[in-house]
């Protein structure tokens, strides 16, 4: 038997304070009095802050590893820097066959397009594709271009844009899945080995900031072939759920292979591994107006509300036949219009199949139309939020408001608005979109501040939620998000000690001290899988 004590510090339990704190074999053994007077090693936290470790509602570990692979782009602040750490990775990897990277600052060009000849400049002999910080665009060289078939006279593919330059010619932006897929079916896959490891970097990169489990929120059959192989070499050390990629072009075989893949995680039989999710793209972004809106974006030439990957009622018959499988719901929704179609389609799922536990995810939800915000508690739907992206940092003002408009822009991330609402609100970041610590988000759900202090008194001040709130839907929420709250996410007697050490308590830090607070380690089932040097 192994036993830890945790005391001299400040504990909470999620729900409580106490000043003491005993694991056994991995479990909470007792808290508070009980939790003293026994054979334990001690752990003295020093006058820090012990806590539920966080959970990420919605990431792509996967792609956040691989970055670490590429070109060093993610930091630049200029086309040019750009391109420089594209010429520097190609001269010191003359055998890479692609030059594969992400995930570029889309607002670094006017109107997010970049030109293919702007990288030509650095590798004009291989193919040169980065993908953008959404994810959801891409930038390539010429020879990718090439590679793809991509022409003037190539037309835009269903799901998808191939912006082109004033005498026709194409630019060398692509962006959402049906032009994006153009290059990424021939590229070349990468090594195996290569991708368990970007798992391990993903994984070192989260339990650094006190997170233990994601939800991987877009899993190709590949990907579930990497998660599994990685699971038994047994060298997972923190939990994942996958989320089963849903493509309405693909969608009818695609559902014959879900309960597959899911049999294959289960027969592995690793318990940091699970399947139980499927993840549908309602719309695309507000920054290359694809999100779909219930109102004309303000920019353009024509008059456009964006993009709805799912037409009619297919989304709606798409959720029911998922859920008749015993899957969770998992619907990327940024737009207004987005939004109310997911909720019309979980709706229609609720009416239509027999009762059951089933917790579907709305993720994101930028804009809630008002007459919509009600339905979330009504529904059940866990509206899973990026609180770091409700400030009014370049992002915003360079791309989103201007397409957006003020009066509209002003309605997003209604996040307190959701939560008091009674809707089971969780978070997550989205990474490598932006930033997977958790503290980061909190900082900004708490003030609505950008990191400089702007604006004073916060952006849009009535959406602001209370830290202990913000710190809930970091930890006991995602854990109901994952079916797990008897689990993770509360330090209570029975619970695996899932749990993360914090320099300072942050419920008594100014929110914009909270992302340079330390981690002091991080725990899962009891043993410290990251922990500060001194």
């Amino acid at each position: 038997m192994s036993a830890t004590l945790f005391t001299g510090g400040m504990i909470w339990t999620g729900r409580e304070e106490t000043g003491a704190l005993l694991v056994v074999d991995g479990v909470v053994a007792a808290i508070g009095d009980d939790a003293r007077g026994h054979d334990a090693e001690t752990v003295d936290l020093e006058g820090g802050f012990l806590m539920p470790s966080f959970g990420d509602g919605h990431a792509h570990p996967l792609y956040g590893g691989l970055e670490a692979v590429g070109p060093a782009v993610r930091q630049a602040t200029t086309v040019d820097e750009i391109v420089l750490a594209v010429k520097q990775f190609a001269e010191a990897n003359p055998d890479e066959e692609w030059i594969v990277g992400a995930s570029y600052d889309g607002s670094l060009a006017e109107g997010g397009l970049f030109d293919a000849r702007w990288l030509d400049a650095a590798v004009s002999d291989r193919p040169v594709v980065l993908r953008a910080w959404d994810y959801h665009t891409v930038w390539c060289n010429s020879v990718a271009l090439e590679r793809a078939g991509i022409t003037a006279e190539t037309p835009d593919p269903v799901l998808g844009e191939i912006p082109h330059r004033p005498d026709g010619s194409v630019l060398g932006t692509l962006r959402e899945w049906g032009a994006v897929d153009l290059v990424m079916d021939v590229m070349p896959p990468r090594d195996e080995q290569q991708r368990i490891d970007a798992l391990g970097t993903a994984a070192d990169y989260y339990l650094a900031h006190g997170v233990t489990w994601v939800q991987d929120a877009w899993v190709e059959p590949a990907d579930v072939a990497t998660y599994v192989e990685a699971a038994r070499r047994d060298v997972l050390r923190m939990r994942f759920n996958l989320a089963l990629y849903a493509d309405p072009r693909h969608f009818d075989s695609q559902i014959t292979e879900f309960a597959a893949q899911r049999r294959l995680v289960e027969e592995v039989g690793n318990p940091l591994l699970t399947a139980q999710t499927v993840k549908f793209f309602a719309d695309g972004v507000v920054e290359n107006e694809t999100g779909a809106l219930l109102q004309p974006y303000c920019t353009g030439l024509h008059e456009h509300s964006g993009m709805q990957n799912w037409e009619g009622d297919s989304l709606a018959e798409a959720a029911r036949r998922v859920d008749e499988l015993g899957l969770q719901i998992h619907i990327h929704a940024i737009g207004d219009a987005a939004v109310r179609q997911a909720l019309d389609a979980i709706e229609y799922v609720v009416v239509q199949n027999p009762a059951r536990d089933r917790r579907p995810v709305i993720a994101h939800c930028q804009l809630v139309d008002d007459a919509d915000l009600a339905r979330f508690a009504d529904l059940g739907v866990i509206p899973n939020m990026q609180p770091l992206w409700a400030q009014l940092d370049a992002l915003m003002t360079v791309l989103t408001i201007p397409r957006l408009g003020a009066e509209r822009a002003d309605r997003q991330y209604p996040i307190n608005t959701l939560d008091t609402s009674g809707a089971p609100l969780s978070f997550g970041s989205d990474w490598p979109v932006s930033s997977g610590a958790p503290l980061d988000g909190i900082a900004v759900a708490t003030s609505r501040r950008t990191a400089d202090g702007s604006p004073e008194g916060g952006w849009t001040p009535h959406e602001v939620l209370p830290i202990e709130r913000a710190l809930s839907a970091y930890t006991s929420g995602v854990a109901n998000q994952a079916f797990a709250e008897h689990v993770w996410g509360n330090l209570a007697p029975g619970a695996s000690a899932d749990m993360v050490w914090l320099q300072h308590d942050p419920r008594a830090t100014a929110p914009l001290d909270l992302p340079t607070m330390g981690v002091r380690a991080t725990y899962l089932r009891g043993v410290p899988m990251y922990q500060a040097r001194d």
